[in-house]
């Protein structure tokens, strides 16, 4: 079965970029179509709000900067590959069920390409691996990047 639509969860870490780095490749060779992901974790503002006061404005500051950088990685592609076919996306929620499960029920991915961790260790105990439960759990097929185009292991 071709795999046409592929969706990206990026986190800003060295090992997400290095998956949709193999995604655009990937891409190019199957003629298929990305879309990046960036999800703000809401988790988050939980804890923030106990100390102080997560705005509006904040909120809108977290949206820009998550475009901004997802701009920047559609951007790269086109700039060193000339590959455009790729949207970009934010999403609030748990990581884990948006990138499983919500997002592909809605744009109807069929693969999904990312890093192998991109949390440090202390988050991945207490949270669990976003990457873990998105391989169990995933309404499509998983691809998860343990190394660079060159097979170098990743750091």
């Amino acid at each position: 079965m071709k795999k046409d639509k592929i969706l990206v969860p990026v986190d800003g870490s060295e090992s997400a970029e290095r998956s949709f780095d193999k995604a655009v490749k990937i891409a190019m060779g199957e003629n298929a179509h990305i879309d990046i992901l960036n999800v703000i974790d809401t988790r988050h503002f939980l804890g923030k709000m106990q100390d102080t006061l997560i705005t509006s404005d904040t909120v809108y500051q977290m949206t820009e900067d998550a475009s901004k950088y997802l701009k920047s990685l559609k951007d790269w592609a086109y700039n060193n590959f000339n590959f455009d076919d790729i949207d970009y996306h934010v999403r609030y929620g748990s990581p884990k069920a948006v990138i499983s499960r919500d997002f592909i029920k809605d744009h109807h991915n069929n693969l999904i390409i990312m890093g192998a961790t991109g949390l440090n260790v202390v988050e991945r105990m207490l949270m669990g691996s976003v990457t873990a439960y998105v391989n169990q759990h995933a309404l499509a097929d998983v691809l998860i990047v343990r190394t660079d185009m060159d097979n170098k292991l990743v750091k």
